[in-house]
C-alpha cells in the first residue's frame, strides 16, 4: 500500500454507484487490494499519452478530463464523480488516451491496479456489464453536454455544472477559483464572473476567495437549462436499473 493511503472498507463501496453492485468475490477482491486515497486538487490521476496504470472510483472526489491546445490552453471535456471511475481507455482496450485527467474537487476515491482492473473484468461479467453501462450513460450526457455548451447560455452552464458538481460532493461548499471554473466551461473569466454574480444576487449561491456555497438548490435548478435533468437522468436510468436490484443482497452483505 503506497504512502498516504489508506485500507478500503467494505461499506464504503456503497458510496460508488459502481462498486455498490459487484459481486461479493469482486468486492473482497477490491477490499483486500485496493487503496482508498484523499485527493487533493489538480492531483494527477493521468498523463496525456502515457500508460494508464491505475484505476480510480470516486467517492467524493471529482475528476475531471481535459483536453489541452497546442498554445497550452485548456478546456475540460467530462467529469467523473461517485457514479463512474476513471479508465475508459483501459475498458475500450487502449492503454493511454489523448487527454489528461486530475482531481477537480478534492475528497477521497478507491484506487485499484490497471491489472486487477483487467482481470475483475475477465472474472466477473456483471462488473464488466456495469462499466459498459456507465459508459453508455457517459457518453449520452457528454453528447447533451455538446449541444448545452452551443445553444445554453453561460448562466444556464454554470448552473448546471455547479448542479452536477454538488451530486457529487458530501457538502453545499465547492472549492472553486474563476480561473478554473472558466475553463470547465470553456469560456473567458469575465463570463464567468458575471454568471456568478448573477446566481449570487438571485440568492442561489454565495462565492468568496474561490470557494463557492450552494444555499438554494432548487433555485439553482429552475436557473440551469434542461440539459442538467436529462444528464442526471443518464445516470439514474441506466445504473440505478442495476443497482436496485442488488440493494437486499447489499444490505445482507453488510449486516454479517
Amino acid at each position: 500500500m503506497s504512502s498516504g493511503s489508506r485500507p478500503v472498507p467494505l461499506a464504503l463501496l456503497q458510496q460508488n454507484a459502481i462498486l455498490r453492485s459487484v459481486a461479493d468475490a469482486t468486492a473482497e477482491s477490491i477490499v483486500e487490494k485496493g487503496e482508498l486515497l484523499s485527493l487533493a486538487l489538480r492531483q494527477k490521476i493521468y498523463q496525456s499519452e502515457e500508460v494508464i496504470d491505475e484505476v480510480y472510483f470516486p467517492i467524493n472526489s471529482v475528476l475531471s478530463i481535459v483536453a489541452q491546445m497546442q498554445d497550452g490552453s485548456e478546456i475540460e471535456v467530462g467529469t467523473i464523480g461517485r457514479e463512474g471511475m476513471s479508465a475508459f481507455p483501459l475498458l475500450l482496450g487502449a492503454a493511454s488516451t489523448a487527454n489528461f485527467c486530475y482531481c477537480q474537487v478534492r475528497g477521497d476515491a478507491i484506487r485499484i491496479s490497471a491489472k486487477l482492473f483487467h482481470a475483475l473484468i475477465k472474472e466477473d461479467p456483471g462488473f464488466r456489464q456495469l462499466l459498459d453501462r456507465y459508459v453508455q450513460s457517459y457518453v449520452n450526457m457528454l453528447g447533451q453536454l455538446a449541444a448545452c455548451n452551443r445553444l445554453h447560455s453561460i448562466y444556464e452552464r454554470c448552473s448546471r455544472w455547479l448542479l452536477m458538481t454538488h451530486d457529487r460532493v458530501d457538502s453545499d461548499e465547492i472549492p472553486l477559483t474563476q480561473e478554473f471554473l472558466a475553463m470547465m466551461l470553456g469560456t473567458g473569466r469575465s463570463g464567468v464572473a458575471i454568471a456568478a454574480a448573477t446566481l449570487q444576487q438571485a440568492g442561489f449561491i454565495k462565492y468568496s476567495h474561490g470557494l463557492i456555497r450552494i444555499v438554494d438548490r432548487l433555485g439553482l435548478e429552475d436557473a440551469s437549462c434542461e440539459c442538467y435533468e436529462v444528464a442526471r437522468r443518464q445516470f439514474d436510468g441506466n445504473l440505478r436499473s442495476l443497482t436496485h436490484a442488488h440493494d437486499t443482497k447489499m444490505r445482507e452483505r453488510h449486516k454479517k
